[in-house]
């Protein structure tokens, strides 16, 4: 994989209970924290905006959650779990001294973890709080799991993952597919510890992660920014719409032509919109 842009994007990793947590990050540390959390994908999808994110001042952190990307461990359905992975999520943020408030962004399952995170403040505990919120293409109210992912819901082995990735990456990259983009992205599930930990992710996705949180997401003034590929089957623009007009302090920034990681498809749109708004 290639992990260098314009600014210098590096991967570094920490120990979290003791396995390895694998994480991208670029420009100077001592920039302001940018959490960037992935779902059934992992820290790829973050890697075209993460420049951007440096050039703004910040400090860009795009984690491989326990068991997936380049991340050690494996999950298990319990350590799945939208709750366990935001405790885990605070316990890579504390294992790399991170003091608050913090900014996260999520995509895809990681946006629960985000909204998780705010509408619980896990991080208050260790004086972080979450300053500001972003959510790409994220699982939002019922809206999940699709069902190319819940097809694998009390799966008992890890046979047929590796086409169904390959499947989803080829589909949600849409125009800008390529064999050689398609392979970088896939690459991770050629590990049969990560396609089990894939399977535990997919068996313990479950709406009422997200609609539990909709009262204290309704209560919340922390901003939040919403952008949104408009041609996800799944995680619908539409579903982005009625978050922007129920959840206060929303924005929604729409990306025409664009499928479910629209940061392939819009980066500097999509890098400059964070970037402004986590500088703010």
């Amino acid at each position: 994989m290639s992990e260098s842009t314009e600014t210098t994007v590096v991967r570094r990793a920490v120990q979290i209970d003791g396995e390895t947590a694998s994480y991208l990050t670029a420009g100077r540390q001592d920039g302001r924290p940018v959490l960037l959390l992935h779902g059934t994908y992992w820290s790829r999808v973050w890697l075209p905006v993460l420049d951007h994110l440096a050039d703004a001042g910040l400090r860009p952190i795009a984690v491989d959650l326990p068991g997936l990307g380049r991340s050690g461990g494996e999950l298990s359905p319990a350590t799945a779990a939208v709750p366990a992975l935001a405790d885990w999520v605070t316990r890579f943020a504390s294992a790399l001294d991170l003091f608050g408030p913090i900014a996260v962004a999520g995509h895809d399952i990681g946006g629960a973890i985000a909204q998780h995170l705010l509408a619980h403040d896990r991080f208050a505990h260790n004086r972080f709080g979450v300053s500001r919120l972003a959510l790409v293409n994220s699982v939002l109210y019922d809206s999940w799991p699709a069902p190319h992912v819940g097809s694998f819901r009390g799966a008992s082995t890890t046979e047929g993952v590796l086409d169904n990735r390959r499947q989803a990456v080829a589909r949600v990259l849409a125009g800008v597919a390529t064999e050689p983009l398609i392979a970088d992205y896939v690459d991770p599930w050629t590990d049969a510890r990560v396609r089990r930990s894939w399977v535990a992710l997919a068996g313990a996705a479950d709406n009422h992660y997200t609609l539990d949180l909709v009262p204290a997401l309704r209560r919340s003034s922390t901003p939040k920014l919403l952008i949104w590929g408009e041609d996800d089957l799944h995680e619908t623009v539409e579903f982005a719409e009625r978050f922007a007009s129920e959840i206060p302090n929303t924005t929604l920034i729409r990306i025409p032509n664009a499928d479910h990681i629209p940061t392939e498809n819009a980066p500097d749109r999509i890098g400059r919109a964070l970037g402004d708004f986590f500088a703010t």
